[in-house]
């Protein structure tokens, strides 16, 4: 109880940093809280082109530029190549179309004249291009064929007008999913700062010398005053885990309870777990409380940007995703990316989310064993 009372003594000088860090995670966290309605429909885009015509308009001329028109927002503006160059800059044109002079002559007789383009390079732009492909494309095969000029345009026009009907048949809430992921990713930095910050304070004051000459002279055992600060600690980090989760519902909602909110619950329990671990071994590592604000910003802020908790994955290079392999806050991160991807649960699609929390259990057994021998060699120098 001595060891207890102690332990929120100390934990109360720590109350400012944890109140930091859990401000840290609404805020944040809450900027990718906007709520928008789960997309059930599909709506195709339409790119914003401009043409310029060389040619007559008239004839396949006429059917090519028509058939743009329909399918996408023409743009007019004016036909200077320092004003297209600007619009192409500034994103007012995704895509423009030089059509050659003598372009619907050479292409009936087989000429395969080349369309110039210029493209932004982005979704819109290819759009448009997989667009004019499949309009050559079909008329170069309708003209392989046939002679008659109007006749390969009605081909083409017949062709181009069968239209897919597309029909989303996943239930994925991927907007909420996407948003728990964030909530959940953004968790490690947290969970990590906030225990390695207030253990290591706390366990760095115990080991002062005229804190442990107390000890050693008190009538407590050894084994019970380090089960207590233990079992202290561990109390704390649940209860830091139920506040988090519990923010958690509160900004999330409804997703919370789902099959995919047990599991982004599961899977952040197990990570406090193993950063329990690490905070006490970093605690058993060093004694200067001065320095204890540089370790968090080294473990908590180094592992949360190399492991995507505040850039996404996909964003990040190849190179630094190989090198957070070595670390559990990827396992625990790629396990929150795997989720808002999955929409049926069975062994197949659980596997790999298996494998991540097995991972970050071996990390916990892996830090538990270097603890005991750094404290053990301690104790003997001592």
């Amino acid at each position: 109880m001595i060891v207890f009372k102690t332990f929120l003594k100390v934990l109360k000088s720590c109350k400012t940093p944890i109140i930091m860090y859990t401000v840290f995670l609404v805020v944040f966290g809450g900027l990718n809280m906007q709520t928008s309605d789960t997309a059930t429909s599909f709506e195709s885009t339409k790119p914003d082109i401009l043409i310029i015509n060389n040619d007559e308009d008239k004839g396949i001329t006429k059917n090519l530029i028509d058939y743009i028109k329909d399918n996408s927002n023409i743009i007019d503006i004016k036909d200077t190549e320092e004003a297209i160059n600007d619009a192409l800059f500034y994103r007012d044109v995704n895509y423009i179309i030089y059509i050659p002079d003598n372009y619907r002559e050479d292409f009936l007789n087989n000429k395969n004249p080349k369309i110039e383009i210029k493209s932004t390079g982005d979704y819109n732009a290819s759009l448009a291009h997989m667009m004019l492909e499949k309009y050559v494309k079909v008329a170069n095969t309708y003209n392989a064929k046939l002679d008659n000029e109007e006749e390969i345009i009605s081909n083409i026009n017949k062709t181009l007008s069968v239209k897919t009907e597309i029909e989303l048949t996943s239930n994925l809430d991927t907007n909420n999913l996407a948003r728990a992921t964030f909530y959940y990713n953004f968790m490690n930095y947290s969970l990590l700062a906030g225990l390695v910050y207030v253990i290591c304070l706390i366990l760095s004051s115990f080991n002062e010398i005229k804190v442990k000459k107390r000890t050693i002279i008190s009538s407590m055992k050894t084994s019970t005053h380090n089960k207590n600060l233990l079992l202290s600690n561990g109390l704390f980090a649940i209860i830091l885990w139920i506040f988090y989760v519990v923010l958690g519902f509160i900004l999330l909602g409804d997703i919370m309870f789902t099959t995919h909110g047990i599991i982004y619950i599961i899977n952040s329990f197990i990570f406090m777990i193993c950063s329990l671990t690490i905070a006490f071994l970093i605690a058993t590592l060093v004694n200067n409380k001065n320095a204890i604000n540089g370790i968090v910003n080294v473990v908590a802020l180094g592992t949360s940007f190399l492991c995507g908790a505040f850039v996404p994955m996909e964003w990040l290079p190849s190179s630094v995703i190989n090198i957070a392999h070595v670390l559990p806050s990827y396992w625990y991160i790629k396990t929150n990316e795997l989720l808002k991807t999955i929409e049926v649960f069975n062994f197949e699609t659980l596997k790999p989310i298996f494998i991540n929390m097995i991972v970050i259990l071996l990390f916990t057994i892996l830090f538990i064993v270097i603890t005991n021998i750094v404290s053990k060699k301690k104790r003997k120098i001592n």
